[in-house]
C-alpha cells in the first residue's frame, strides 16, 4: 500500500487559514492568491481520504477529521520549523529576557523555553512571570527584550496585537458560588491588587449594572487569588487561561452578573529590529499564544475556500 505523505506547505495554509479564522486573511498573510488557497485545501482533503469541512450555514466549519487533521498539522509544522531552526541557525547565542503574564506562566512559558531550548541550547533566556504594567514598563525601560501582556489601551514603541480574550466571572469549583443579585447583599469581590487591569473591568462592570459589590480579598499573586476563591471568598474576574481545577467560570445569568468584554492580548518588543536569538523567542511565543488562544472555544467559520 501506498504511503501518503502530507505537503507541509499545505498544512501550513491549513493551520495558518484556521488560526485566522478566515482563509481569505491566510492568503494575504501567505502572499497567495484565494484561487491558489483553495487548490491547497482541495489537495489536503485528497490526501486525506475524507472530507475535512462542512457547511455550516454560510461558512465551512471542521468534520471530526478535520480536528484531528488540525492537530496533527500544527505538531508537524512545529516540527519542522524547530528542525530548520536548529540546522540553520546551530551557531544562535546570546541572552534573551523574556517577560509574561502570571496566567502563561504555567501554561505557555513551559512550552515556549522547551521549544526553545531543544533549537537553541546555547541561547539563555531569563524569564520574569509578573504583573501586566511592570512588564509594560520593563519593555519600555530596555530591562526586557519581549513581553506578553495584557492591553491596557496604550501601545508601546514595537508591540503587535496577538488576539482578544474573553473575561469570566469566576467562582469556586466545589459547590455554588454563593452569591446571586437576588440576594440583595454587595457582591464578595477577589481582586488582585490595584493596578490591575481585570479589577477595573469587573467594578465598571458592577458600576454600570448598578451591582453593589465591595472587596471581600486582595491578594499582591495570581496564587493567593486561586486559594481565595477556590476557598469561595470571593468571586473574581479572569480569562479563560490558565484556569486552575479548583475553579471554574461563573455564569451571568444565573447569578445576575454583567456580561464582560474581551481584554487585548499584546506582543511588546524593546526593539525594532532584535538580535537574531531575541526574534526567534519572539516568533515562538507568538505562535504559542496564537495556539492557546485557538483553544479557548470550538473552532471558527470559516471562508469558502
Amino acid at each position: 500500500m501506498r504511503k501518503t505523505n502530507f505537503d507541509l506547505d499545505v498544512l501550513r495554509t491549513f493551520v495558518t487559514g484556521m488560526e485566522l479564522g478566515n482563509f481569505a486573511k491566510a492568503s494575504e498573510r501567505l502572499g497567495r492568491s484565494t484561487s491558489a488557497v483553495s487548490a491547497q485545501l482541495k489537495k489536503l482533503e485528497e490526501q486525506a481520504g475524507t472530507p475535512i469541512f462542512r457547511k455550516s450555514g454560510r461558512g465551512l466549519a471542521l468534520t471530526d477529521a478535520g480536528e484531528t487533521m488540525l492537530a496533527y498539522s500544527r505538531r508537524l509544522l512545529e516540527l519542522n520549523d524547530e528542525a530548520v531552526a536548529a540546522i540553520q541557525s546551530v551557531e544562535l547565542e546570546g541572552w534573551v529576557r523574556l517577560g509574561l503574564q502570571e496566567d502563561f506562566g504555567e501554561t505557555v512559558l513551559p512550552e515556549v523555553l522547551g521549544r526553545f531550548a531543544r533549537a537553541h541550547p546555547k541561547v539563555r533566556i531569563e524569564a520574569r512571570v509578573v504583573r501586566n504594567a511592570e512588564l509594560i514598563e520593563r519593555v519600555t525601560t530596555g530591562k526586557l527584550d519581549l513581553a506578553l501582556a495584557w492591553s491596557n489601551g496604550n501601545a508601546t514603541a514595537h508591540c503587535e496585537m496577538v488576539g482578544e480574550v474573553p473575561m469570566l466571572w469566576v467562582g469556586p469549583a466545589s459547590g455554588p458560588q454563593g452569591w446571586t443579585v437576588e440576594s440583595g447583599e454587595p457582591l464578595p469581590l477577589a481582586s488582585l491588587e490595584a493596578p490591575c487591569l481585570l479589577r477595573t473591568a469587573a467594578i465598571d462592570a458592577l458600576d454600570r449594572a448598578n451591582i453593589p459589590w465591595r472587596l471581600s480579598f486582595v491578594s499582591p499573586s495570581l496564587g493567593g487569588l486561586w486559594a481565595a476563591t477556590a476557598a469561595g471568598l470571593g468571586i473574581t474576574i479572569r480569562t479563560p487561561l490558565g484556569l486552575p481545577a479548583k475553579v471554574k467560570p461563573v455564569s451571568p445569568d444565573a447569578a445576575g452578573l454583567p456580561a464582560l468584554p474581551s481584554l487585548g492580548l499584546m506582543m511588546h518588543r524593546a526593539e525594532a529590529d532584535p538580535d537574531a536569538a531575541t526574534a526567534r523567542l519572539s516568533s515562538i511565543v507568538l505562535q504559542a499564544a496564537q495556539e492557546a488562544l485557538a483553544g479557548l472555544s470550538p473552532q471558527p467559520m470559516l471562508m469558502r475556500a
